[in-house]
Parts: C-alpha cells; sequence; structure tokens
C-alpha cells in the first residue's frame, strides 16, 4: 500500500500514517489516524441523515439510474467511472437542484428519483450511508498506489454503487462466505490456552487469559502487507494463497471499519492457521520490539507480564502454530469449559502497550480532563482499596435475603466441579453433511435416555426425532464421561430467539445445582451468538424452575415473530426470557458475592467513622421545639448533607408536567441528535463494552410516561448518564462530545429555569 514500502510485515495499528484505509486526511500517531477517520466518517453520515428530505434525494439522485418515461438508459447523474482527481475532504460539496437537467439524459434530476418518493426514511438513510462510502472509495481508489488494493477498492466501489442503483443491500462477491478456516485464530488460541495452561491455578491462568486476549487484539488491528509486499521478502512462500487471504481481509475486516455499509468481521473469527502461519513469525518480532521500546511507559504491574511472561506465551503458541501434529487446530478438539472462551475486545481503538491499564476513550496521563462523577457512585480507588482487604474467598456474609440466597448458592457446587473437571459442558448435535463422531453419537443416545426417563409425558420417538434432528442443538452435561443432563434447544437467528424444548438432569443427579449451571451456560452461549431471548412450553412441574432462572409468562417476543415457528403443546404455559449481554452468568454468583462483601467491608468502616458517642439533646428541656437538623452533634459526621435550595416537587402530577416540559426542551435543542435514541451496536461496535449503563432521550421519554421519575434526582441522573457516557466513549476533538457539552449547559439552564435547583 501506499507509503508503507519500508515496513516489513504490516504494522500493529491500522489507520497509521500511510496505511489504508485511513479516512481521507487522517494521519498521526498509531492508531489515532483510524480513529479519528472513522468519527468524521461517522459524523457526516449522521449529518446528512438528519437533512431535509430534499436535500437528501438530491444527493442519491447523483448515483441512481433515470425513471423518466421511454427507453432512457442513463445510470446516474455523474459518470459512473470516478473522477481523474479526487476532491479535497476541505472542499465544499456541489450543490444540485431537482429540476436541473442531467448533463448525460437531459432529463431534469428529478426523474432519477422517484422511485424514492415513497421510501421510508430508514431505508433512505440506509442508502444515504452507501452514498458516503461510494464517495469514500472513491478516494480511497485514487490515492492507492498498489495495484492489488486498487483493485479490490474499485470492485467494492463498483458494488456499492450498484446497491444504490438497485436499492440492495452489499454482498461481497467471493469463492466462500466466511468464516474462511475452522477453528478459527480465536478458537485456537482459546483451545491452546486450555490444553496447556488448564492445570493451573485460577489466578495464574487468568494471567494467560489476560496475554491471550492481548495478542488476539493485536491480530484484530494488524495491518497486513500488500501481496506485492510480501512478495519482496519471501519469494518461495505461497503467493497465490497470500493474495487469496488478503482480498478477503481487506472485504471483510479492514473495509468494513470505515464503510459500515459492507458487513465487518473480526480478523481471528473467520481466519484460521494459514493466516497466522503468514504473519505469525514477523509479528511477534515487531510486538516484542515494540514492548522493549514501551518498557518505561508500561504501569509496574503490566511490565512483568509483558517484558517476561508474553515472549514466553507467543514462544509457546508459535510450537503450535506451526507443528503439524498440534491438537489444538483439530475440530474435534474437546477441552473442558471451566476457563470459557476468550473475549476479544472489540472496540475501534487499538491500544499500544503502554495503554493497556486505560480504556480506548480514556485520556492519556497527560491529559488533565476531568471526567464527571454521578451522584451516589463509590470511587473505584476506594472499592479496590476494600477488595485487598477480603482474603477470605469463601466467607459469606450476614443473613441472606429471599431475593439473593436461591441464586447465589443454587450453582455454587456445580462450578467448583466443572473447575476441577468433575463435570463439563458441551454442545453437541447431529449432522448430515459431516462424518459422524462416535463419542458425540454416544451422548446423543445418552441424552435420549435421559429426556424419556425424566420426562415420561413424552413419546420416546418424539424425543429421539428431536434430539437427533440436525436443527436441534443439546446443550449436554458430562460427568465421568457419561451424560447426565441437558437442555436441548433450536435456534431461530432470523426471528432473534431460541425454543428451549426439553431441559432435564437425571434423578439422581438432582439438588446440586447443575440444573442451574446448565441454564447459565447456555445463556452465555446464546449471548455470544447475539441471540437474547427464550421461549418454551413449561409443564406444572418446570414452572417453578424456569421462575429461578429469570424466566417469566410476560413474553417480551412479538407474537408475529414466534407464531408458526415453536411448537405448541397442550396444557402447556408460555414462558420467556431477555438475556442482559452485560451479565456474566455463570460467574453471576460470584458477583454477588462479593458485592456483598465490598458493602459490608464499607458499612464496617463508615461505622468506624462515625462510632464515637455524643451526648443527648438538652435544648428541649430548656423549651426549645424545634433545631436545625444539622445542628444534632454527629449528623454531619454520618455523610448527610442539608437538601440544597432547589424545590422538590411532591406533587406527582406538577413534577410529571415539569419534567416533560424540560425534557420536550432538550429534544428540541439542535445538538440533541446524537441522543435522540440507544446507540445501535453496527454503528459503534465496542460501545456496550465500555458503556455500562447506557441511557438515551428515548429512553427517558418512556421512563417519564410511565412515571417512573419520582423525584427530580433520578430524571437529572439519567440526563446527566447521557453527558456522562458521550464523553466517556468519544474522543474530545469529536463532534459528539461537543455536542454533549453544549446540551448539558442547556439542560441545567432549564432545570435552574424551574426551579428544580438553585441559580
Amino acid at each position: 500500500m501506499s507509503g508503507s514500502a519500508g515496513i516489513q510485515q504490516g504494522s500493529p495499528a491500522i489507520g497509521a500514517a500511510g496505511s489504508a484505509p485511513a479516512a481521507p486526511g487522517a494521519g498521526g500517531t498509531e492508531g489515532s489516524g483510524a480513529t479519528v477517520g472513522s468519527a468524521r466518517i461517522a459524523v457526516k453520515k449522521a449529518q446528512l441523515r438528519s437533512s431535509p428530505r430534499p436535500k437528501k434525494l438530491e444527493k442519491l439522485g447523483v448515483y441512481s439510474s433515470c425513471k423518466a418515461e421511454g427507453a432512457c438508459k442513463c445510470n446516474s447523474w455523474k459518470s459512473q467511472n470516478p473522477p481523474p482527481t479526487p476532491p479535497r475532504t476541505d472542499q465544499q460539496p456541489n450543490t444540485f437542484n431537482l429540476q436541473d437537467p442531467c448533463r448525460s439524459c437531459s432529463h431534469t434530476l428529478g426523474d432519477h428519483v422517484t422511485h424514492l418518493e415513497n421510501v421510508s426514511e430508514e431505508e433512505m438513510n440506509r442508502l444515504l450511508g452507501i452514498a458516503l462510502d461510494v464517495e469514500y472509495l472513491n478516494t480511497c481508489v485514487h490515492k492507492e498506489e498498489d495495484a492489488d488494493t486498487k483493485q479490490v477498492y474499485f470492485s467494492l466501489f463498483k458494488l456499492l454503487r450498484k446497491c444504490i442503483l438497485q436499492m440492495g443491500r452489499p454482498v461481497v462477491e467471493a469463492q466462500e462466505s466466511p468464516p474462511f478456516e475452522k477453528p478459527s485464530i480465536e478458537q485456537g488460541v482459546n483451545n491452546f490456552v486450555q490444553y496447556k495452561f488448564s492445570h493451573l491455578p485460577s489466578k495464574e491462568r487468568q494471567t494467560i487469559v489476560e496475554l491471550a486476549k492481548m495478542f488476539l487484539n493485536q491480530i484484530n488491528y494488524w495491518q497486513l502487507e500488500t501481496p506485492s509486499q510480501r512478495r519482496q521478502r519471501a519469494p518461495a512462500d505461497d503467493a497465490a494463497g497470500y493474495k487469496v487471504n488478503y482480498t478477503r481481509w481487506l472485504c471483510y475486516c479492514n473495509v468494513p471499519q470505515f464503510c459500515d455499509s459492507l458487513p465487518r468481521y473480526e480478523t481471528t473469527q473467520i481466519f484460521g492457521r494459514t493466516l497466522l502461519r503468514s504473519v505469525f513469525t514477523v509479528m511477534r518480532k515487531q510486538l516484542l520490539e515494540q514492548a522493549r521500546q514501551e518498557k518505561d511507559k508500561l504501569p509496574p504491574e503490566k511490565r512483568t507480564l509483558i517484558l517476561t511472561h508474553f515472549p514466553k506465551f507467543l514462544s509457546m503458541l508459535e510450537e503450535e502454530v506451526y507443528s503439524h501434529s498440534s491438537p489444538i487446530w483439530s475440530e474435534e478438539f474437546l477441552a473442558g469449559s471451566s476457563g470459557g472462551p476468550i473475549p476479544i475486545h472489540t472496540g475501534k481503538t487499538h491500544l499500544t502497550f503502554s495503554q493497556l491499564k486505560r480504556k480506548p476513550s480514556e485520556p492519556l496521563p497527560h491529559e488533565e480532563t476531568k471526567k464527571l462523577r454521578i451522584v451516589g457512585d463509590i470511587p473505584m480507588e476506594l472499592i479496590n482499596e476494600v477488595m485487598a482487604t477480603i482474603t477470605d474467598p469463601a466467607s459469606m456474609l450476614g443473613p441472606e435475603t429471599s431475593l439473593l440466597s436461591a441464586h447465589s448458592a443454587r450453582d455454587e457446587a456445580a462450578r467448583l466441579e466443572e473447575r476441577r473437571g468433575v463435570i463439563e459442558f458441551h454442545v453437541i448435535g447431529n449432522s448430515l453433511n459431516q462424518k459422524p463422531n462416535k463419542r458425540i453419537l454416544m451422548w446423543l443416545v445418552g441424552l435420549q435416555n435421559v429426556f424419556s426417563h425424566q420426562l415420561p409425558r413424552m413419546p420416546k420417538e418424539y424425543i429421539t426425532r428431536l434430539v437427533f434432528d440436525p436443527k436441534h442443538k443439546t446443550l449436554s452435561l458430562i460427568k465421568d464421561g457419561r451424560v447426565i443432563g441437558g437442555i436441548c434447544f433450536r435456534m431461530f437467528p432470523s426471528q432473534s430467539f431460541t425454543e428451549i424444548v426439553f431441559c432435564a438432569v437425571t434423578s439422581n443427579e438432582q439438588v446440586k445445582g447443575y440444573g442451574t449451571h446448565l441454564m447459565n451456560h447456555l445463556k452465555e452461549y446464546h449471548i455470544k451468538h447475539d441471540i437474547l431471548n427464550f421461549l418454551t412450553y413449561a409443564d406444572e412441574y418446570a414452572i417453578g424452575y424456569f421462575k429461578k432462572q429469570g424466566f417469566s409468562k410476560d413474553i417480551k417476543v412479538p407474537m408475529a415473530k414466534y407464531l408458526g415457528y415453536i411448537k405448541d403443546y397442550e396444557g402447556a404455559t408460555l414462558m420467556g426470557c431477555e438475556l442482559n449481554p452485560s451479565i456474566p452468568y455463570t460467574e453471576f454468583s460470584v458477583i454477588i458475592k462479593k458485592q456483598k462483601e465490598i458493602i459490608k467491608k464499607l458499612i464496617e468502616r463508615k461505622q468506624a467513622q462515625i462510632r464515637k458517642v455524643y451526648p443527648g439533646l438538652s435544648c428541649f428541656k430548656e423549651g426549645v421545639r424545634q433545631i436545625p437538623i444539622e445542628s444534632i452533634p454527629g449528623i454531619r459526621e454520618t455523610g448527610w448533607k442539608p437538601v440544597g435550595k432547589g424545590k422538590e416537587l411532591k406533587d406527582p402530577d406538577q413534577l410529571y408536567s415539569t419534567l416533560k416540559t424540560i425534557l420536550q426542551h432538550v429534544k428540541s435543542h439542535q445538538n440533541a441528535w446524537p441522543f435522540m435514541e440507544p446507540v445501535k451496536k453496527t454503528e459503534a461496535p465496542g460501545y456496550y463494552q465500555v458503556i455500562r449503563f447506557p441511557m438515551d432521550l428515548k429512553t427517558m421519554s418512556e421512563r417519564l410516561k410511565s412515571r417512573y421519575y419520582t423525584t427530580r434526582k433520578l430524571f437529572m441522573a439519567d440526563m446527566q448518564r447521557i453527558f456522562t457516557n458521550c464523553r466517556e466513549y468519544n474522543p474530545p476533538e469529536s463532534e459528539y462530545y461537543k455536542c454533549a457539552n453544549l446540551l448539558e449547559k442547556f439542560f441545567y439552564t432549564k432545570i435552574k429555569e424551574a426551579g428544580l435547583i438553585e441559580k
């Protein structure tokens, strides 16, 4: 690629100066060009999508074929070939009028957009996004010097132009669709951790997992060298095979980071050992060299990890990558699931070694940006200090409440058995395309027996048919090599739900927490596959179990989505469960337990501070009938603070009316457009890994309508959360960051005008 001739084997960050496809005009330090370029394109799309409809039609008209009567064959307002020189990024775009005659066919520009008159706003915005991606690729085609890369850019350019003409969705034409090799790099590295380090204690094994995450993150942001550069460096390698993988990487991983109208995949999830072998040796060398150069910038707690353990980790992994007999690359590799899959960082910003302690959006040490805290948040410094004092992992605090006791204790024994390797969990199913695996077939027969014995009302033939049906899968619970339980289910990805068909544990293994742990594994499996709703028909004996697992008779899935898909059972109750992708379900009870320990320690600290006993009040004996609360000795030491002069409206209707007026003013503000609806995962990948508590104006409107805001503080806390989240995720120079600051200032002006806080 242009400007990268001096790089032997790519680089550890996309968007660096000279790499492609950085947004036009992007450059700067490592990793910053990609972030700024991507943000710039996103801002342009947001601005265009908020434009009036006539302006949108003018934009799309130059990419649409003529619909005038007759045999007009004009395919677009402009020439199909890109202009000889790309436009400058700071140049104002040309403006057109719908009455202007087409310079190709002489019909008006409006004749090119008659087919868009009845198109929905959502579809119009989708086409506008494609149009901006076309303009960006047009710039890339003219700036790129490498012939192979230029050809890919031009192919994608033509593909998106065709999508606008036909109002279709872009599908990259290739000999295969992702994934291109199994197991993937991610699965192979996960297998490597299980294969080599499963015997280590939990703390040491977690260190290895951190190294694996770091390595996979580097691959996802690695800039591959062009085929021509590789031929010069290693002429004896398989040039044709590398060129195929390079083209796939550009189409599915690299370009879609900026052109989000194209489907995007992580490199580690769609490529396997072949691509890893082609980059590993030089990548390992450059990573270790980068670590040595940045050693003085590393946090002390990370220095040993990166300078000592990371080189050993890479050396051991290198043996498995190039070995012809390594078991980690076998599709039949079955390891205990105690470690679970390795979560991959999917944020848009590549992290250097010295930034490992910070989130992608956090300021660097030399920046003195002060981040706002939400009222009521406990400082992380205090939490970390308290956690360091908790030394007994088995301690359980105080009397359990009915809310926590069932969940926190139920799966404890099962989780410990899984860690010791006594039990295993595997998702299995029958296949008509692959050679039968003897062990899996034996497990399927075992599952059929368990379901038949535990569900006597179900016909055995029916159970057998569903368990061995290739469309159904079963999460099996294995103990001492034999099946003792499982959950049979069928996934409907297009309908966004899964039907649970059978769920049972053999009778002599019940009351050990296996059922809860089974369901928790099933929840995490579906979160990984982006399906967040369960549906099942439960008989009178199973309703209690499903209620404990978070199921309810209040079905969140619209009936139109599951009607005709889910099997109906007479005399059973339809129940549903909505999953939260932020919850690690298999460790949920551990988290609850740790939270309780932290809360108890915080209470003990506070009690130690206020243990002083003050003498009783004697003023009332002297005839005083009323005193200010803050004058009571010791009251301020408890953390009590007087309420400000802002009034708390006690009349619910008056509070509702006041908050509704304020919210309408905020939504009408010119800088409110980024916060009108929840952030979409497609527009901001990794957003929900960074932002734990998202909030938006649409959600606030729904909460206000349901009378959720019983006090002004609840309302103000949600609004402040919007601004805080925006500043946490976006860089200070971004358009979103500036909108948050301006809208926040306007919001507090309205709050003061309403008298809810003191002026």
